[in-house]
């Protein structure tokens, strides 16, 4: 019996669904919503095998979700389509909201507290336009040097013990970084508000800011 249309649509779906169900596939994503890389720069950043990484990416093709490209010998892999960000923007949403355990691990990073409602990225926007804001770009820094706000600061989370005699605690900072799953600007501002400063994170990172249409700017 031939498949309905109905059920073949859901099939093609399912596809998409099943290729972001595993956790490995999820870091690749992040990582090519900075920028297009190399299967061994994906495959170093994730901390997987170039074989293990190339079998995910694989994946993520046949769903549609990356494409990838040839520059000689090297296979460089990129997001197909940018409403992949809002696909992992819901994602995250959705698990935030249902499930209990996704709250733990956020309050956790928060020194068992609720973490400030994020800054939306028109609000900064205007913030930065009024120089009335500290941002901070916690991202490593070849991820920096590739695209960045324009006036970020980029500290690692493990330095910024280092740099708070260099911030100013009568300005508010705000932490960005990779995007939805990126816990890097949750981090940054828990050790902030415990060391007395007025920090929040931005609502996404990187990718939805210039995804916005907003300026970047780029140091390599």
């Amino acid at each position: 019996m031939s498949i309905s249309p109905k059920m073949a649509l859901l099939e093609e779906y399912a596809l998409v669904a099943r290729a972001l169900s595993a956790p490995a596939r999820l870091m690749l994503l992040e990582q090519l919503a900075q920028n297009e890389r190399r299967v061994e720069a994906l495959a170093e950043k994730t901390g997987l095998t170039v074989a293990n990484c190339s079998q995910h990416l694989q994946q993520l093709r046949r769903a549609g979700l990356v494409t990838s490209r040839r520059d000689g010998k090297a296979i460089i892999y990129r997001l197909t389509d940018a409403r992949t960000l809002t696909l992992l923007g819901v994602l995250g949403d959705v698990a935030e909201r249902n499930l209990a355990q996704v709250g733990e691990i956020l309050r956790g990073i928060s020194n068992g507290e609720d973490a400030p409602e994020p800054i939306n990225r028109n609000e900064l926007a205007a913030r930065l336009s009024e120089g009335s804001v500290t941002v901070l770009d916690v991202r490593p820094a070849d991820e920096f040097a590739d695209a960045h706000i324009p006036g970020a600061l980029n500290m690692a989370v493990t330095e910024l013990g280092k740099f708070l005699t260099d911030l100013d605690r009568n300005t508010e900072i705000v932490a960005y970084c990779r995007g939805p799953y990126c816990v890097y600007a949750h981090q940054a501002v828990a050790f902030l508000r415990k060391n007395g400063f007025n920090a929040r994170r931005l609502d996404g990172g990187l990718p939805e800011w210039r995804e916005d249409g907003r300026a970047i700017q780029a140091t390599s």
